[in-house]
């Protein structure tokens, strides 16, 4: 039963629009605030010691969706919430969750400029702060998260491809392949069976090379769309991801579904990620070599 409640939590499963897209995310989000609190008017909101109704209700509403906006940004620079192609329900749960309890923070102590802080300073406003951050505002940011749930119905699709068992022997007619840096002090030269992918770590690229049936590692300083620009010339040279370049003659199985793929390659026990926006376009391309 653990087994399966685990496996369910970690399903892959695609951002809701509002942590995808924090700026219009945030516009929905207030939207939704300002509808919420001037048609049903919950939780005894009244005027502020500065401000009539009306506006204590707006102030309130950008009180909550600009801090949310700057949440969700600081929050996806977080290494377990930065790849939104290995995202998963758990990481969407989760994720909701530090967003609501931090808005509830934020709504406690902006009440400190609006009311007076006599009435404020205890605990239990603090919890009822927080409460009510998660009773409503629940809401908008569940509704995102529900309408996806389509993507629990589609399983994984296993392929497995016959590769060339001499892929790094170089062929007659292969052309040597020069890499320059950024700071043009060094190359990389390799040839184009040798080749199997390029990942970018920071400002370095990674080529991992099938030299003599050994799998090497050369690095060196550039980009990865550089790099990209540099191969454009070898057709099966793929961009699966923003941060992986692959030989698609070297790809030996294929697993995933429409929310992405996870490659294997001939010689390494890497997991190549194929995102979401490119599954077609990869789907298509490898079809020629496979």
């Amino acid at each position: 039963m653990r087994f399966k409640v685990s496996e369910r939590l970690n399903k892959r499963y695609p951002q809701n629009y509002i942590i995808k897209n924090p700026l219009c995310g945030s516009l929905v989000f207030l939207g939704f605030c300002l509808f919420f609190f001037i048609i049903y008017k919950p939780l005894q909101i009244h005027e502020s010691r500065f401000f009539g109704i009306d506006i204590t209700v707006a102030t309130y509403c950008l009180i909550m969706a600009i801090p949310l906006f700057l949440l969700i940004r600081v929050l996806k620079r977080v290494k377990c919430f930065s790849n939104a192609d290995e995202w998963t329900i758990f990481k969407e749960l989760l994720f909701i969750v530090l967003l609501l309890l931090g808005i509830g923070i934020i709504v406690y102590f902006s009440g400190f400029l609006l009311e007076p802080p006599s009435q404020r300073w205890n605990l239990p406003t603090f919890f009822d702060s927080v409460f009510s951050a998660f009773l409503i505002f629940s809401v908008p940011l569940g509704f995102f998260s529900i309408i996806n749930y389509r993507y629990l119905l589609v399983s994984d699709i296993i392929k497995h491809f016959n590769t060339d068992s001499g892929l790094s022997s170089p062929e007659p007619a292969e052309q040597v392949i020069r890499i320059g840096s950024q700071l043009k002090k060094e190359e990389l030269t390799f040839l184009p069976s040798q080749f199997l992918y390029a990942e970018s770590d920071g400002n370095y690229i990674v080529f991992h090379l099938n030299i003599e049936n050994q799998i090497k590692k050369k690095i060196i300083r550039n980009s990865i769309s550089n790099v990209e620009q540099q191969l454009s010339a070898i057709p099966f040279f793929f961009r699966t991801h923003r941060a992986y370049i692959v030989n698609l003659k070297s790809v030996c199985s294929q697993k995933g579904n429409s929310l992405g793929y996870r490659l294997k390659l001939s010689g390494t026990d890497s997991e190549i990620p194929v995102s979401r926006q490119k599954t077609h376009d990869f789907d298509i391309t490898l079809g020629r070599y496979h």
